[in-house]
């Protein structure tokens, strides 16, 4: 993930390989906190070439980017805490299952 100020105005945070089954959560924490998509792109994993501005039929083998934008830092720093723990809460449970 990364973090930048673009122009003075705009805080942007760019998140690679999100989840696909947490994406309707993280555009709702992204929407709760003052935030906006500016692009939302699938990306091939195998054909650097490859990447669709929407969700393309079949999406295996795809990664899902997304840059999001602010006007305060405080909530991209907050939606990346959130998306952070929420990984680290899943990956946990996960591991409780396999064992």
């Amino acid at each position: 993930m990364l973090m930048e100020n673009s122009c003075g105005k705009y805080n942007r945070l760019e998140m690679k390989n999100v989840d696909k089954n947490i994406i309707d959560w993280l555009e709702d924490i992204i929407e709760e906190n003052n935030s906006r998509i500016e692009r939302k792109e699938w990306k091939s994993k195998y054909n650097s070439y490859v990447v669709y501005d929407y969700e393309p039929f079949c999406t295996d083998g795809f990664e899902i980017n997304l840059v999001i934008t602010s006007y305060d830092v405080a909530y991209l720093n907050f939606i990346k805490y959130l998306y952070d723990e929420k990984i680290n809460t899943i990956e946990y449970l996960n591991s409780c299952i396999n064992v």
